[in-house]
């Protein structure tokens, strides 16, 4: 960074000269270990090129990081040798088998948990139903007997833990922030841990697809999340949007329809009324059951059941009614669909577009790309390991 104006250099011996270089130094490491950890095994002279870094100054964090056990350091294999001039480079690869976070999901219908190592890899997955009308605390010895049934392996360590809950909104109460600390502290105390932290499923989802899904690359998008409601994961120049208490996002709550029908929110007529499970299944004349879902309707669609297809037309066109005003808001490059919204949308992606180019300013829809999820289910687990390692990949040495 240049010195500003009359400012005098850094005297190299003093102590702040030497802060300046260890932050500098730890930034550097959090760069080589998050490369990795998101992009997979790196040669050192491709994380040179990468992060314009030069040759020693890798080569030292790369020996810092294997002394830490963080990261090995490996010739590459004969063939991927052979295919590089000059000597081969060291392969730089994330310890996935040595360093790993907990992360758990809470969802409408389900408690699952993982152990997901450096590198983004599931290295093992527990599930269990959720029981009926549990309250978030409720699940908490369950989640905790999840986490004990696994069995790291000798030298293993965990690096922290993450809990995505599905529409917090539910919770039942307005405190939201307060029952995400409640929760947290519950499962420290449960697992005699600490530090483990919580956030919605939505957000963390699209920090999943933003960082390993259909979205890696794209700094400004939107995640729709569906499941007993619908809720949205907002990010804006790379960064996600979480208002005050970390709890924006609520756009199934928007009202698109004041006539429509009563939202469990108290409201009428909200966006999730229209698109939601529920509101599919009344369409095509099919009745809420476990085994009768939004998968029923456009399976029935696919064999020809004329009541089920007009369903999908229906909730597609509402589907892009709402994705329309949040285009024009946010103007993102992409937005995403998950959870239930995912199936609505590739089976109706035509409704969804027309009555998108029918409200969206031209402006905010020529660049507008929109897909379906490629995570699947395990993207709520893939973004808590995510949000569980930030501290570690930021100082990885701390």
């Amino acid at each position: 960074m240049p010195l500003r104006r009359g400012a005098p250099a850094a005297d190299p011996g003093s102590a702040r000269y030497a802060a300046g270089q260890d932050e500098v130094r730890r930034n550097n490491l959090g760069a080589v270990l998050r490369h990795v950890h998101v992009h997979g095994p790196t040669t050192r002279a491709e994380l040179t090129t990468r992060l314009g870094l030069n040759r020693s100054t890798i080569g030292a964090l790369a020996a810092d990081l294997t002394s830490a056990g963080l990261v090995t350091e490996e010739r590459p294999a004969p063939g991927d040798a052979a295919r590089r001039a000059g000597r081969p480079s060291l392969l730089v690869s994330p310890r996935s088998d040595a360093v790993y976070a907990n992360a758990l999901s809470i969802e409408p219908d389900r408690l699952r948990a993982a152990q997901v190592g450096l590198g983004g890899h599931i290295l093992a997955l527990r599930e269990t139903p959720r029981p009926r009308d549990a309250a978030l605390l409720d699940t908490v010895p369950l989640l905790a007997g999840l986490v004990r049934s696994f069995e790291p392996a000798a030298g293993t360590r965990c690096a922290g833990g993450a809990v995505a809950v599905a529409d917090t909104t539910r919770a039942g109460s307005a405190d939201v922030a307060g029952i995400d600390a409640t929760l947290t502290a519950a499962l420290d105390a449960e697992l005699a841990l600490s530090g483990f932290v919580a956030g919605d499923l939505a957000d963390i989802a699209a920090l999943a697809e933003h960082t390993r899904g259909v979205a890696a690359g794209v700094d400004d998008l939107l995640y729709l999340h569906g499941d007993s409601g619908v809720s949205a994961g907002i990010v804006t120049g790379g960064r996600l949007v979480l208002g005050h208490s970390g709890h924006s996002g609520r756009v199934g709550h928007m009202v698109v329809n004041p006539e429509g029908r009563r939202c469990a929110c108290g409201s009428r007529g909200c966006w999730e009324t229209e698109i939601g499970p529920e509101a599919l299944l009344r369409l095509a004349g099919m009745v809420p059951a476990p085994e009768v879902g939004t998968l029923t309707v456009v399976r029935a669609a696919a064999l020809g059941d004329q009541r089920a297809a007009h369903a999908l037309e229906r909730v597609g066109d509402w589907l892009g009614f709402g994705v329309a005003n949040l285009v024009n808001v946010f103007n993102p490059d992409l937005v995403v669909f998950g959870g239930t919204l995912s199936a609505v949308y590739e089976a109706a992606a035509h409704a969804v577009r027309r009555r998108l180019n029918s409200m969206a300013l031209p402006a905010s829809r020529k660049h507008l790309q929109l897909r379906a999820a490629t995570l699947g289910p395990d993207a709520a687990l893939i973004g808590a390991a995510e949000l569980a390692l930030d501290p570690l990949l930021s100082d990885p040495l701390g």
